[in-house]
Parts: C-alpha cells; sequence; structure tokens
C-alpha cells in the first residue's frame, strides 16, 4: 500500500520506555517516561490512564503512565507487537519511528536499532574501517543470529541486553543496555527485510521510500556531525558500498512491505494509518483482567503450594489487633511489624536447606542445615510492600533488595506496571515477594511475570503475604503452580470494589496514615 502526505498535524511529545545501560555493576532500573506537553492532540481509546503519576528520585521525578498486564489469567504472555521499519541509508526510518511514537500516544513503545547488531570486527577488518575500506552495508557486516534472538525474546516479553556500538572506534561498547516490558516495539534498519527469518519475527513490515539525493545530504550530515567522519571518505563510502548495496540488497525488498511510506517524516497520512492499526491490534489483545480473576476458581480447594501460618493464640491476637477500626496508626504499624517478623521466620522454612556438619565449641559434631541456594533476594510491591522491609532484614543478613511499583488504573480498575528495580543476577536467586494484602491476586501476578520476564526460575519464587484472600490464592497458584504462596491468614471473600472481607482495610493507608 502507497501512502500520500496530507497537511501537518500537532503532536505531543512522549517518550518511549528508557533502559539504562548495564556494565554489570549496576542494578536495572527501568521505567517509562512520559513527558507532559500543552498541545491538543486528540486521545485515542487505550488502556492507558490518563493522570500523570510521579516517582521522586534522589537525581529526578520521573513522569509515568503504567503498563496493563501483557499476559492473561493463566500467566501466558501476549506477545508484543513488532513494527519493522527498512529503508536506505539516511531515508527517513528513525524519524518515521519517532512520529509512529508520538501518533499512538501510549507508553511502553520500544525503539530497538540494527545499527547495534553490527558484527564484531577482526584486527584486520578494523584496519580497513579505519581507511573507509569496510562494507558495512553489506548483509554480512550484520550478526542475524543475535538480532532475530533479541527481537524474539521482546516479542515474547523477556529482559534482553542490547549491544552499543561505536561508530567512531567501529566497536562495539563493553556495557550494554537493558530492554524490558514493550507492548509495541519498532525496528528500524536498512537489513530488515533481508531474512526469511527476521520477516516472519515482524508483525507490520514498513519501506521507508526517499530519493537518492536526499538521502545522500542525510548521510552527509549525519556522519560528518555525528559520526567524526570527513567529506572525503563518506562520499567514497557512499558511491563504492552504500549505494551498490542499496540496489543489491534492500531496493528489492519493498516488496515485502505492508505499507511504503515515501517522503518519510512527513508523511501523516502513512504514519497516523500505522498507529490506528496497532491501537487495533492491540485492543484485540486486552482482556478484563482484575474481574476474570476475581470470578474464577470459586470454591475450589486451596492449593497444596499455600502455607499459612499456624493459628496460635500469639497470631490471633495480632489479627484482632490489625483488624480492630479503632486501633491507632502506632499500633497498627508496631504489631504489623511483629507479625510480619513471625511470617517472615516462618517463610524462610520454605527455601532449600541441606545437611551441613559445625564443630562446636566442645569439640563435638553437630549435624545441622545450611541454606543451599545461590543467594538470595527480596521483591517489594510498592507501596505496602515497602512496608515489609524492615522485618526482611531483621531476619536475613545483607539480603539484596528490588521494588516494583504497581498501581490500580482507576478508570479501568486494572494493574499498571509503572517502575522496577531488579537486582542483578537475580535470576540465580531464590527471591521473596512482598505485599501486605493479595486480593485478587492480579499485583502479584504482574510482579511474577516481571520475574520470570528476568529469567527467575519459578520455583524459586516465593509470595509473602500478611493477608491474602482466597480469590488471590487460586489467582497466583492457578497460573504460576510452582511458586510457594506463604501467609498468616485467608480470608473467603472479596466485595465489589475487590476489598478483601472481613480483612482489615487498606494496609498502606493505616501503616502510612493516610486515610
Amino acid at each position: 500500500m502507497n501512502c500520500m502526505d496530507k497537511g501537518p498535524s500537532n503532536h505531543h511529545k512522549e517518550r518511549r520506555l528508557s533502559s539504562r545501560s548495564n556494565s554489570g555493576e549496576s542494578d536495572d532500573i527501568i521505567e517509562t517516561a512520559r513527558i507532559p506537553t500543552s498541545t491538543g492532540r486528540r486521545k485515542r481509546n487505550t488502556s492507558v490512564s490518563e493522570p500523570i503519576s510521579v516517582i521522586q528520585t534522589t537525581k529526578r521525578a520521573i513522569y509515568t503512565a503504567g503498563r496493563p498486564p501483557w499476559y492473561n489469567e493463566q500467566g501466558e504472555q501476549k506477545e508484543a507487537f513488532i513494527i519493522g521499519l527498512s529503508g536506505g541509508s539516511a531515508s527517513g526510518k528513525t524519524t518515521v519511528a519517532e512520529k509512529i511514537i508520538q501518533a499512538l500516544d501510549f507508553p511502553w513503545v520500544v525503539l530497538l536499532s540494527m545499527d547495534s547488531f553490527y558484527k564484531v570486527l577482526t584486527p584486520e577488518q578494523h584496519e580497513i574501517a579505519e581507511q573507509n575500506e569496510y562494507d558495512f552495508d553489506h548483509i554480512d557486516a550484520f550478526d542475524f543470529d543475535l538480532c532475530c534472538e533479541t527481537l524474539r525474546n521482546l516479542k515474547q516479553g523477556k529482559k534482553v541486553e542490547i549491544p552499543m556500538y561505536d561508530f567512531t572506534t567501529h566497536a562495539r561498547k563493553k556495557n550494554t543496555k537493558t530492554l524490558y516490558g514493550a507492548n509495541v516495539v519498532i525496528f528500524e534498519g536498512i537489513m530488515s527485510f533481508v531474512k526469511p527469518e527476521l520477516r516472519e519475527i515482524l508483525d507490520m513490515k514498513v519501506f521507508v521510500d526517499a530519493d537518492s539525493d536526499e538521502r545522500l545530504a542525510r548521510r552527509l550530515r549525519r556522519d560528518i556531525t555525528q559520526r567524526g567522519r570527513n567529506l572525503q571518505g563518506v562520499l567514497h563510502q557512499y558511491h563504492k558500498f552504500v549505494k551498490p548495496a542499496f540496489e543489491q540488497f534492500i531496493e528489492p525488498t519493498i516488496q515485502y512491505a505492508d505499507i511504503v511510506v515515501p517522503r518519510g517524516g512527513s508523511n501523516e497520512v502513512a504514519i497516523d494509518l500505522i498507529a490506528q492499526h496497532v491501537h487495533t491490534q492491540l485492543e484485540i489483545r486486552n482482556l478484563n483482567f482484575r474481574s476474570q480473576l476475581a470470578n474464577a476458581h470459586i470454591g475450589q480447594p486451596l492449593p497444596s503450594t499455600l502455607h499459612v501460618l499456624d493459628n496460635t493464640p500469639q497470631v490471633q491476637g495480632i489479627h484482632t489487633i490489625l483488624r480492630d477500626q479503632s486501633t491507632s496508626r502506632d499500633d497498627f504499624v508496631f504489631y504489623s511489624k511483629r507479625l510480619m517478623r513471625l511470617l517472615f521466620e516462618f517463610a524462610l522454612s520454605f527455601l532449600p536447606h541441606s545437611d551441613h556438619k559445625v564443630e562446636t565449641p566442645q569439640d563435638k559434631v553437630y549435624d545441622g542445615r545450611k541454606f543451599s541456594g545461590t543467594g538470595l533476594c527480596g521483591m517489594s510491591i510498592l507501596r505496602a510492600g515497602e512496608t515489609m522491609e524492615p522485618a526482611l532484614f531483621s531476619v536475613t543478613k545483607d539480603i539484596r533488595l528490588g521494588k516494583i511499583l504497581i498501581q490500580t488504573n482507576l478508570e479501568t480498575n486494572e494493574p499498571e506496571l509503572h517502575y522496577i528495580r531488579v537486582p542483578r543476577k537475580i535470576h540465580e536467586d531464590h527471591v521473596i515477594l512482598m505485599d501486605a494484602t493479595v486480593a485478587t491476586g492480579a499485583a502479584a501476578m504482574m510482579a511474577i511475570r516481571v520475574l520470570l520476564d528476568h529469567d527467575v526460575k519459578e520455583e524459586n519464587i516465593l509470595l509473602v503475604s500478611l493477608l491474602m484472600a482466597e480469590t488471590g490464592v487460586h489467582s497466583v497458584a492457578y497460573a504460576f503452580p510452582r511458586v510457594q504462596i506463604i501467609t498468616t491468614a485467608v480470608d473467603k471473600q472479596l466485595d465489589s470494589n475487590y476489598h478483601i472481607i472481613p480483612g482489615l482495610g487498606n494496609f498502606g493507608d493505616r501503616y502510612f496514615g493516610t486515610e
């Protein structure tokens, strides 16, 4: 399909999912950033919450819009929608990609460039590149295996590490970029449609067409100002490599395009058409997630993965205080902390242990037990889960900690992921996932899905909560049958607002005094 342009329209600016470069020393921090502007572009019907949330960090404020569930009630992934952009060098692919992001008007969009997947040069090839004699526009210059593997993982919702290529030194940098969490992936590159295995991954293929003289002018401007090249070298490379590669490899792939966009970023008709199609596809994949959870598994026996702290007189007495609406905030905090500590001591017994002999001060051997896992970390679901961190620190030494912010969209009543901070190498660890209460299980399922997307083994996750509803227990156990669920009590019902009955009220409000 060939799309003609129309008059320009105003776009509000939106930043896609950001990523932090990862050198292996710092924790991954992934957030979605949405920058508000005063432009008057109309809004489309999407599941994005319009009120803009703000997360204050020590360095900056992050404007966020949450990511709705990207999986169904069985915990199974809904694949990301991948748009492939191809075209000649400097044809305007990145500009088109940015305008598609603006037209989509929602977050959790990843823009990925094929430039990240240049092969590592040998010393001999590096010397040739320094002389402007290496063909970076040839099909053999790209690592298609790594490219396809990365796109497949993004499509399946997995966390990926993206190589960072330095065009000045013609080499990959030591650090990488971590990308995670995309409803839409826009993949742009000159060879996007060349390989059949790459085309199969793409849900939509867009070819950006531009006049050859215009492409040359853009390439001269880009390579001289941004990549430190000289005029003679750029012209030599263009005529020797770029133009022949376009004619041999790139131009023939226009036959695979679903949409051809002439004049690149100025073609508003094509960009709006692409955005409308993506919105339609995402709406088809949507589901009324929380209500499905609330009405599922009614009357089913509680799962064997549920472990409830013995209801001793002490535990029952603490519950009586916490559930009493007249309990003061100071008492609520004090007794919550007592119960949390008991809960974590109980939860630690479900971690793997092995036999371990030690010698006592009396020179006798004691047959004991020792934690046999690789590592242990905690993940708190903000904000109520954060209240459990001090109790966890009090019973575990030097535990690493991460955080997940999940909030309910007040318009759709669905959970939305806003922010995650994941300890590095978490895939090697057993993870204690903390939330003060679990009602439908929607937030807990989202948090578990995030951990699985970061390659944490399902059987290595312990969901720990002070109070749960039967619905939440069933939802989590049904979707993730190898996750151990540990709590101090299970209440039977939810009201129409998905509050636990009899429950103990809004835990976060009562704990922080924000009722």
